[in-house]
């Protein structure tokens, strides 16, 4: 199992830094580039060859890479030219960050606490009325724009519940430590702090919920539907043995490796859904600044964040692989 972890870890070193040289070529290739977003639109030919030699761009473009690669060692990712104009783009990063994690774990929790029990219960009650209801809810919340069902819960659900609409937290003079607001107020003992900030966060939690939430929900439905036509679970049932025991230690555990593997799927997806849920709420996460940095051509934020986004994705399926170990003690053999 360690040589297995080590392995990935290593390979997951060998994607981010191909992805890095690919996305830092096609930074350099879009039209405009820096330099433009640098000086703007009046810039002369004379200010404009001036800028790019300062900047190295007139170099070959893994002469460029490799400076990049030595600056980011030490933590130089350059400077923001359009989300937060000369701020380190490594600042605005760990500003942002708590946000969106926050915002993607309890939206990725309340998938997960719908999605499973929910499509269990429509696999045991195949054919049903709540099967079939189920399975019509799963495909709505497929089907709907996360930026549609956002606007409508801001604007309607939010009046209707007297939830807040936007930002991350109401006129609350609140100690902040780790950026995590939800965190900061059980670490300082300003309960009502974490109260506010998850009233904040319940609307685009569950927008934000949605398409992981019905594809969950699918993905267990029919894992459990493949599972209870299992010679074992039949044999477990004609023991005697309890529908509890016959559902946590032959169903759920035997279905839950495509259910685990969707789960990762989804949480390294969800950066996607949080631009548009940030935008919507207005909440200044990851997702509200990828969207200002391609409005504004914001270079060094965009490979960034874009980098990060990355290193997350490959962490959150890299942990999903180790948890097969937990369910199916099979694999610790392999």
């Amino acid at each position: 199992m360690l040589r297995y972890t080590i392995r990935r870890l290593v390979q997951l070193v060998g994607v981010v830094l191909v992805l890095s040289l690919l996305l830092f070529a096609w930074m350099r290739s879009l039209p405009g580039g820096p330099v433009s977003a640098l000086l703007g639109e009046r810039a002369t030919p004379e200010s404009r060859e001036a800028l790019t030699k300062q900047l190295g761009l007139d170099q070959p473009i893994f002469v460029q890479y490799f400076k990049f690669l030595g600056r980011a060692a030490s933590g130089d990712f350059g400077v923001s030219t359009g989300v937060q104009p000369g701020d380190s783009a490594l600042d605005i990063f760990l500003q942002r960050f708590p946000a969106t994690i926050e915002l993607s774990f309890f939206a990725i929790v309340i998938a997960i606490a719908v999605g499973v029990p929910l499509g269990y219960l429509a696999a045991k009650r195949r054919g049903g009325w709540f099967d079939n209801f189920s399975v019509i809810g799963s495909l709505i919340g497929v089907a709907v724009p996360v930026f549609f069902l956002a606007y409508v819960l801001k604007d309607v659900a939010s009046d209707a519940l007297g939830l807040p609409s936007f930002g991350r937290q109401g006129d609350i003079d609140a100690t902040r430590v780790t950026g995590f607001f939800t965190l900061d107020g059980l670490l300082t003992g300003e309960f009502d702090a974490t109260l506010d900030a998850l009233e904040h966060l319940i609307l685009p939690a569950i927008a934000l919920a949605t398409i992981p939430f019905a594809v969950i929900f699918r993905i267990t439905r029919a894992a459990v539907l493949d599972v209870l036509d299992e010679d074992f679970v039949r044999t477990a049932e004609s023991k005697g043995l309890t529908a509890p025991v016959i559902r946590r230690r032959h169903v759920l555990r035997n279905s839950m490796l495509p259910v685990v593997t969707t789960i990762g799927l989804q949480t390294g997806a969800l950066l996607s859904g949080a631009v548009l849920t940030e935008k919507v709420f207005v909440i200044p996460g990851v997702g509200q600044a990828l969207a200002i940095g391609f409005e504004r051509r914001d270079y060094p934020v965009l490979l960034l964040l874009i980098i990060m986004a990355t290193i997350v994705y490959v962490v959150v399926n890299l942990l999903v692989d180790l948890s097969y170990a937990l369910i199916d003690p099979r694999i610790r053999t392999r």
